[in-house]
């Protein structure tokens, strides 16, 4: 198919009509004068998903576009993974980072697992490669290696067990105790390492990798930023430097993070984390003001609503994993499914 989909789309009175509720979803977030531009290719979007028996798994750094008017589920890597493994739609079109779409396909071999940009990758996974994991393990024999969700189908496989920002600390205990250890090899994100380190009695074993979305965030700068905006309560990411994190009222995944907003309501408030996350919470909670000091991810920021309508069009960029590797990386993650289970959020 040829041409860009944007460009044989309009924003008839049809299409008005049939967007209308999901503007107002994200009316104070996407300004008046954009949605003639989306809302044609939001319409076409849920209508060729319906046609094909195709779901849209978007992260909570998606924009608001896409994350309030496609979306069927939204959450963290850990709720999308839950997702993905549950789902019985024969399509899942993951708006999120290659290595999301790969965990989804680890655990729905059967299905279609396609992203709307091959090029969306992630800082964490370029960080280390299986054969990275297979060297630590020489060095560390017997000691468990735990992996963060942000990693390749094959470092993934050369783990004992994979984890999210939102359950590191539990998985950490949890095969420490199987394993009768009392130091796990924790990868690849430095800072998370060392946020978990500081809540569990585990001795933890890090590689450097880093964010590069959460690295840039600094002590300095958010003591600076309190002493500017008295009263705002501050919440990390813990993908952020540790000294960082100190500095903070409180520190957790996107998840966490989100649900903090909606339970204590503060009136002012920051997201130390990728922009989109602070739209899409506004969108829903207009009586808290969301300060932006937030950094955006060029990866996510990668997948567009054109690129998803094209992903649906031609069935592009499938995503496929050696079934070998699939089978061992499968292991890995089913294992931290098993840790505890939140409730996926359902639009």
């Amino acid at each position: 198919m040829s041409g860009a989909p944007e460009t044989k789309l309009a924003y008839t009175p049809e299409v008005a009509a049939a967007t209308r509720d999901l503007y107002a979803k994200v009316a104070n977030v996407v300004p008046e004068i954009e949605w003639p531009h989306f809302a044609p290719l939001i319409a076409e979007i849920n209508r060729l998903k319906k046609e094909r028996g195709a779901v849209i798994l978007a992260h909570n750094y998606q924009t608001p576009e896409i994350f309030h008017c496609v979306a069927d589920f939204v959450g963290d890597s850990l709720q999308l993974a839950r997702e993905a493994a549950k789902t019985d739609a024969k399509i899942i079109v993951q708006a999120g980072v290659h290595f999301m779409a790969e965990t989804s396909k680890i655990l729905s071999p059967d299905k279609t697992v396609l992203i709307p940009d091959l090029e969306a990758g992630c800082s964490l996974a370029a960080s280390i490669t299986g054969a990275d994991v297979r060297l630590l393990k020489q060095k560390y024999p017997n000691l468990p290696v735990v992996t963060y969700v942000n990693t390749s189908a094959d470092v993934k496989a050369e783990s004992d067990i994979t984890c999210t920002s939102s359950n590191a600390v539990a998985v950490v205990e949890s095969i420490a105790k199987e394993r009768g250890v009392d130091t796990v090899i924790f990868i690849p994100d430095k800072f998370l390492a060392q946020n978990v380190a500081n809540q569990t009695m585990i001795k933890i074993i890090a590689w450097h990798g880093r964010c590069e979305v959460h690295e840039r965030f600094t002590a300095e700068d958010i003591r600076r930023f309190k002493a500017d905006h008295p009263g705002a309560i501050v919440l990390a990411h813990p993908e952020c430097p540790a000294d960082v994190v100190a500095e903070c009222d409180f520190a957790g995944s996107t998840s966490a993070m989100t649900q903090y907003v909606i339970e204590k309501r503060p009136p002012r408030v920051v997201l130390l984390t990728e922009c989109s996350m602070a739209d899409n919470i506004s969108a829903q909670h207009r009586d808290v003001e969301f300060l932006r000091p937030c950094n955006l991810c060029p990866h996510m920021k990668r997948i567009t609503l054109a690129k998803i309508l094209r992903s649906l069009q031609t069935m592009q960029f499938e995503v496929k994993v050696d079934p070998a590797v699939a089978e061992r990386a499968r292991a890995a993650v089913e294992r931290m499914l098993a840790v505890g289970k939140p409730k996926p959020a359902v639009h």
